[in-house]
């Protein structure tokens, strides 16, 4: 059975946390956010506008422009530099997005694009596909390893989206929106590949579809809800803790935890398929003081 947002609240903390309005950035699809420790700066991607957008602590937005779609930005482990998931693979840059490489492909298909990803604790790029159609069932989710060696994770996905891994790396956190669920796989200590599936967490908010996720230092899972302009806080087990509703914006695409002690979660926000006028903040990110702790995320390798 479902619920409306409202019917959850009850189960949040009190006092709700306030969500502040933290930059507008002018994108049109704001998703994939990450917290940089090194520049200090919060970076996400405009998604099929191909470009990287950086927040300064005190506002400044800049913005690189790539050469092809860009949907998930990472750093990159010893070399420096960045690297970002394109339409259909994997590219490194360098500091300043000038310099661009790309070093692995994970499709050829004209009809499919990359969708969501992140570096598990080995050094691996994660990254999933979908259909530009939504087919389902026609993409699959990828690893890139160091050595730039793809191998294939998951087949049969629909809409791949967020994607985190447990404290001590022997899980891995997954979502395939349309499943409306986050699943958990036992994760290869050695290759990093995915087994034994089983769902985590349902969500079963009227309306909602997960999309992006974030992980804390308690194993909590925080989930940008899609459809209800809401992020909802799951603790280690899968059990609801809170539902944080964010203003003006229905389409929730992501968060993760940054600032100097990583206790809060920025949330991007999409105008996709919305009217002119539509929603005036679409497309903003927001900013949430938490109680809790942003886990370190791993960098790629390669």
């Amino acid at each position: 059975m479902t619920h409306g947002l409202a019917e959850l609240l009850p189960n949040r903390r009190d006092p709700m946390p306030a969500v502040e309005f933290f930059a507008s950035a002018g994108a049109h699809h704001a998703e994939g956010p990450f917290w940089d420790d090194r520049t200090a700066r919060l970076l996400f991607v405009d998604a099929l506008a191909g470009s990287v957008v950086a927040i300064d602590t005190d506002g400044a937005v800049t913005r690189y422009q790539l050469p092809s779609p860009v949907v998930t930005v990472v750093r990159r482990r010893a070399s420096g530099g960045y690297a970002v998931a394109t339409e259909h693979g994997i590219a490194v840059c360098d500091e300043s997005f000038t310099k661009y490489d790309v070093i692995a492909e994970v499709t050829s298909d004209p009809a499919l694009r990359t969708n969501d990803g992140g570096c598990d604790p080995l050094g691996g790029f994660v990254i999933g596909t979908m259909a530009y159609e939504q087919t389902p069932g026609a993409g699959a989710v990828f690893r890139v390893g160091g050595d730039h060696r793809v191998t294939t994770l998951l087949e049969g996905v629909s809409i791949s989206n967020g994607v985190q891994w447990s404290l001590d790396g022997s899980r891995v956190f997954y979502v395939d929106t349309p499943t409306r669920r986050v699943d958990t796989f036992d994760v290869d200590p050695i290759s990093g590949a995915w087994s034994e599936r089983r769902p985590h967490l349902w969500i079963d908010i009227a309306g909602a579809v997960p999309d992006g996720l974030a992980i804390d230092t308690e194993g909590g899972i925080w989930v940008a809800l899609w459809g209800v302009g809401a992020v909802a806080h799951y603790d280690a087990t899968g059990r609801h803790v809170e539902t944080i509703q964010i203003p003006g914006a229905s389409q929730v695409s992501s968060c993760a935890f940054g600032g100097p002690n990583h206790d809060v979660l920025f949330i991007t926000t999409s105008r996709q398929n919305l009217a002119r006028g539509e929603e005036p903040l679409a497309g903003a990110v927001f900013a949430v003081q938490t109680d809790f702790c942003g886990a370190k995320l791993a960098e790629f390798a390669g």
